[in-house]
């Protein structure tokens, strides 16, 4: 099994929506537990790592986003 990087400021998007009817979520914190927070509603969960690890579709790192913009997009 891979084990995802998970860092402060990733935003994941999950398989199951939240109520709100948003499916990504920023890290908070990381540890055993993991701290999100819904970027529809602002509700805020804490996770097993375990059981959040297995809702993970995607992930975003904050300087993935950057680098593509300086580079007008495009992935080198």
């Amino acid at each position: 099994m891979i084990i995802p990087k998970i860092a402060v400021g990733d935003t994941l998007s999950l398989k199951k929506k939240h109520p709100c009817g948003s499916s990504d979520f920023e890290v908070l914190r990381v540890g055993s537990d993991i701290r999100i927070v819904c970027r529809g509603c602002g509700r805020d969960l804490t996770l097993p790592r375990e059981k959040l690890e297995k809702a993970i579709r995607r992930i975003r790192h904050p300087q993935d986003a950057a680098d593509a913009q300086e580079n007008g997009g495009q992935t080198p």
